[in-house]
C-alpha cells in the first residue's frame, strides 16, 4: 500500500544552523579580546554547571573574559601555527584547546588568577554516566525520606519497595550505586530523591506530576541530597608577551610542539 503523503513528521525542536557568519563574529571577538588583555589562559574543566560557571564569569567579568566553544574555532582565531599567529607564541596556547577546555582572558595579577581558580569548586548532584564516589546502599525497613506518592516512582526505578499503611518500604536491602562505577540513570534519579522532603513544601498533586513527567530534577536539586560531582576549573597554561608557562603536570614544551 503506498505511504499516504499528508502523514509528515513535524519536528517541534527546529532550530537554525549557526552559520559560517557566527563563527566569524566569534573569531573575531576572540581576536579583538587578544589585543586588549595582557594575558591568556587555556582552561579545562569538569562536570560543568552552567548557572555555577556563569555566576563565576560574572564575578571577574570587570578585568577579564571568558570563551567556551568549538575547539577549532577557537584555534583559528588565535592560530594554529607560527605563520598564522595573531601575536608571538599564541600558537603554542591553540595547541593546548583540546577536550572539554576554554579560553580566559584577563588582566588579573598572575597569583590572584591562581587563587580563583584553585578555590573554585562546587558540589552537584551527580548524572547519568558519573563515576560514583561512594556505595551508596539503601537497608531494608521503612524509608522515611520518601512520601507516599513517591513509591510508583521509586518501583520504576527497580527499587523493591511496597507501601504499608502509607510509610514506603523497602522489601530488601537494595544497592543504588558502587563505588567507582558508573551512575545508571536510574541510579542518578535515585540519589537526587534521596532527601526529606518536607510533607508541607509542595502539594502531593504537584509531586506525583513531577514525578510522573521524570522532571524532578529541576525542583528535588535544592533540596538536601547525596551529591557526588564536584564543578572543578583546572588551569592547563598561561601566555603572556613575555613568558608562555605550562601549569598541568605531565605536559612540557615538546608536548605542545607535536600537538
Amino acid at each position: 500500500m503506498p505511504k499516504s503523503k499528508r502523514n509528515k513528521i513535524v519536528s517541534l525542536s527546529k532550530t537554525k544552523k549557526k552559520g559560517k557568519e557566527h563563527k566569524e563574529s566569534i573569531v573575531n571577538a576572540i581576536r579583538e579580546a587578544a589585543e586588549d588583555y595582557n594575558s591568556i589562559y587555556v582552561f579545562s574543566f569538569e562536570n560543568m554547571r552552567n548557572l555555577k560557571f556563569k555566576e563565576f564569569r560574572e564575578k571577574l567579568k570587570p578585568t577579564s573574559r571568558f570563551f567556551l566553544g568549538s575547539n577549532k574555532v577557537m584555534q583559528v582565531a588565535l592560530g594554529r601555527s607560527v605563520s598564522d599567529e595573531i601575536r608571538p607564541g599564541l600558537y603554542k596556547v591553540s595547541k593546548l584547546l583540546r577536550g572539554d577546555a576554554g579560553l580566559f582572558l584577563t588582566n588579573m595579577p598572575r597569583d590572584e588568577v591562581d587563587s580563583c581558580f584553585n578555590k573554585f569548586e562546587e558540589n552537584d548532584f551527580a548524572r547519568t554516566g558519573t563515576i560514583a564516589t561512594e556505595k551508596v546502599e539503601l537497608l531494608e525497613g521503612p524509608l522515611d525520606q520518601f512520601t507516599h506518592e513517591m513509591e510508583p516512582f521509586l518501583r520504576k526505578q527497580g527499587m523493591p519497595v511496597r507501601l504499608n499503611k502509607g510509610v514506603v518500604e523497602l522489601v530488601s536491602d537494595f544497592v543504588v550505586c558502587e563505588e567507582g562505577k558508573p551512575l545508571s540513570p536510574e541510579s542518578a534519579r535515585i540519589l537526587v530523591c534521596s532527601c526529606f522532603i518536607p510533607s508541607n513544601l509542595i502539594c502531593s498533586d504537584d509531586i506525583f506530576c513531577l514525578l510522573e513527567l521524570k522532571c524532578c530534577w529541576c525542583y528535588l536539586q535544592r533540596l538536601l541530597g547525596i551529591k557526588m560531582a564536584t564543578f572543578r576549573l583546572n588551569l592547563i597554561c598561561r601566555w603572556s608577551p613575555e613568558d608562555f608557562e605550562l601549569y598541568k603536570e605531565g605536559l612540557d614544551e615538546s608536548d605542545v610542539e607535536c600537538a
